[in-house]
């Protein structure tokens, strides 16, 4: 109380000051007057040193209509979409719960960055031609008042997938998809190849797919800030902590079948903060794991898959992480500024980075030859032995090449068909899903997050159907199966 009172009583002080030095007071003395009463203050309460009071402001809100755990690309465009599509501005209050502000050991920011509509399932091609025309048309989505425009440094160089005899037939039904949804590809003989791009080696190549249209990359890091800052002057509110828990009740019910069932509905998330060993709880009416590599286990802690095997409630979701290398080499007699992203038939990748004959790429190790994903440590000798021979017969001047640096990355990859999930959980009925994409979450981020938005807000997908992508998939056994994964 004593405490109380004194501070009432320098406060009432400093607000008669305020005023009477509008009328001519000095302010100089004014603060040496205050800093004397502190003094005081000091010397009489116990405890010793005046300190501020408590801050609170790094602290997540009490209540969140959505809370969004994750806030990557994904993440952050789902909020983006939300804050867009909502009926009446201010109306739907969005919490992004990101463990990592510094986004060291994110999926978006350790990618090449490509975009492709090279897929063979037409969603994932339909996902990727509505990204492409939102990142050429970025400041049109992501401007804000008074900051510079972005620039995403989009190179609109395509993609070159090379096919051997075995794997033509194949690539020419998928060049047929890809048209017929709209993609802009041409298929090209040896010859051809040889006469546009005289630095490929030919050899067992019987065809080619190459992207004339919306297809390249660009700065993932633009893209992942340029979101944030947009997101933020929009209201969405962020928070650095890391998901613990979920509050949920729950209802049993009956099948036609006579099968019981749990529904689950989550009423509060519990974010441990950082640095510190307490959790601040939020109460919400939607949760959207946003997790990437780590969904697996934020949808593991809100009880997905825990349940008999066999069962819709004991369906896990197949997400983990996977740790992929990326090398960045030189070789000045490399490919020109006309080079695109090439996907070789070995699985081997590469594309230029910058003007100055600089080079980065890789490849996916054979499943048996996963690296643990317990760290980003990088296997130089997978360069040697895996991704440089077959480089080097394809491009014969990367003989030469000089590796400059490398670095690892995570995959959010789907062990059960490397595809996205996307939408609700049949069981955890506020909980939904924008994960597992396996290596091309990043490009196909702003329809994923227009695609979750409609779901929340409308309860359907609107402008793309991506039911082949919905949880309940896993449990049903039906594969969504792409054949264009690097």
């Amino acid at each position: 109380m004593l405490r109380r009172a004194l501070w009432l009583g320098l406060r009432r002080g400093l607000l008669g000051r305020e005023l009477g030095t509008r009328r001519g007071g000095s302010t100089l003395d004014w603060d040496g007057k205050v800093s004397n009463i502190k003094k005081k203050i000091q010397s009489i309460l116990p405890g010793g040193a005046w300190k501020p009071l408590y801050d609170t402001s790094h602290l997540p809100p009490e209540q969140a209509d959505v809370v969004i755990v994750g806030g990557g690309v994904l993440g952050l465009s789902v909020a983006y979409w939300l804050k867009r599509l909502e009926k009446r501005r201010g109306a739907i209050r969005v919490l992004v719960v990101e463990r990592d502000h510094t986004y060291s050991q994110a999926s978006t920011v350790l990618s090449v960055g490509g975009i492709r509509q090279q897929f063979s399932l037409p969603e994932n091609i339909q996902l990727s031609l509505f990204s492409a025309e939102f990142l050429r048309n970025i400041n049109e989505y992501l401007a804000v008042v008074d900051d510079p425009p972005l620039d995403l440094q989009f190179n609109p160089s395509g993609y070159l997938f090379l096919a051997s005899e075995k794997g033509a037939a194949t690539m020419e039904n998928n060049v047929k998809v890809q048209r017929q949804e709209g993609a802009k590809v041409c298929l090209m003989s040896p010859e051809q190849l040889r006469k546009k791009f005289p630095w490929i080696n030919t050899e067992g190549v019987a065809l080619a797919s190459y992207g004339l249209e919306n297809e390249g990359w660009f700065d993932p890091w633009c893209l992942l800030q340029g979101l944030r800052r947009k997101v933020q002057s929009m209201g969405v509110l962020f928070c650095q902590g890391e998901v613990t828990r979920f509050v949920s009740s729950s209802t049993h019910m009956e099948t036609i079948s006579g099968e019981e069932v749990t529904l689950k509905r989550i009423h509060e998330v519990q974010v441990k903060m950082d640095c510190s060993q307490e959790y601040q709880p939020v109460e919400c009416a939607i949760v959207v794991n946003a997790a990437g590599a780590w969904s697996g286990q934020i949808a593991e802690l809100a009880g997905v898959g825990k349940g008999l095997p066999g069962t819709l409630q004991g369906t896990k979701l197949p997400v983990e992480p996977r740790k992929r290398y990326v090398y960045l080499w030189h070789c000045p007699q490399g490919p020109g500024l006309e080079a695109p992203l090439v996907a070789d038939l070995s699985g081997v990748y590469f594309r230029r980075e910058g003007l100055g004959n600089n080079y980065l790429g890789g490849c996916s190790p054979a499943e048996e030859e996963e690296p643990d994903p317990g760290n980003l440590e990088v296997d130089h000798d997978f360069f040697q032995e895996k991704v440089w021979p077959p480089l080097a017969w394809r491009v014969p001047a990367f003989e030469t090449l000089k590796v400059q640096r490398a670095w690892a990355g995570y995959y959010d990859y789907n062990t059960f068909d490397q595809n996205g999930v996307v939408g609700p959980h049949p069981l955890i009925v506020n909980m939904y899903f924008a994960t597992g994409f396996s290596g091309h979450g990043l490009q196909q981020a702003p329809a994923v997050g227009r695609a979750v938005a409609e779901m929340v807000l409308e309860g359907h997908f609107q402008t793309i159907n991506l039911s082949p992508f919905l949880f309940t998939r896993f449990y049903l056994g039906e594969k969504a199966l792409e054949h264009c994964i690097l």
